[in-house]
């Protein structure tokens, strides 16, 4: 079994900044890309920041300069730190992961439950 859980939402005004954390634990042999996804209510979801396994970023024109991903291989742990943040940056963020668990020769994607975010005065 292998689980990912999220934490660092809250509430924050424009212009604050959190810290979201998405720990990968259970039978893992190896992980892969991480990612982290936002969806608002009634948008679909969005890819916000990916994090491949040597480190390689790619974050959303949305938020770049303002959203940093990061990772800690050796704990499975991918963060996102979120500067200035806006109103518009209102949404459950998902922790998503590409692993490969014991016991399996491929590696399958895997979600977290999500942690809310709201910004807002």
């Amino acid at each position: 079994q292998v689980q990912l859980v999220e934490s660092g939402g809250g509430l924050v005004q424009p212009g604050g900044s959190l810290r979201l954390s998405c720990v990968a634990s259970g039978s893992i042999r190896r992980v892969d890309a991480m990612r982290w996804y936002r969806q608002a209510p009634g948008k679909q979801r969005e890819l916000v920041a990916s994090s491949s396994s040597g480190g390689i970023t790619n974050h959303a024109d949305s938020v770049k300069g303002r959203f940093t991903i990061s990772r800690d291989n050796a704990k499975n742990t991918v963060y996102l730190q979120m500067n200035s943040l806006k109103p518009e940056d209102t949404a459950v963020y998902y922790c998503n992961a590409y692993i490969v668990s014991y016991g399996s020769l491929w590696a399958r994607d895997y979600w977290g439950q999500g942690t809310q975010v709201t910004v807002s005065s």
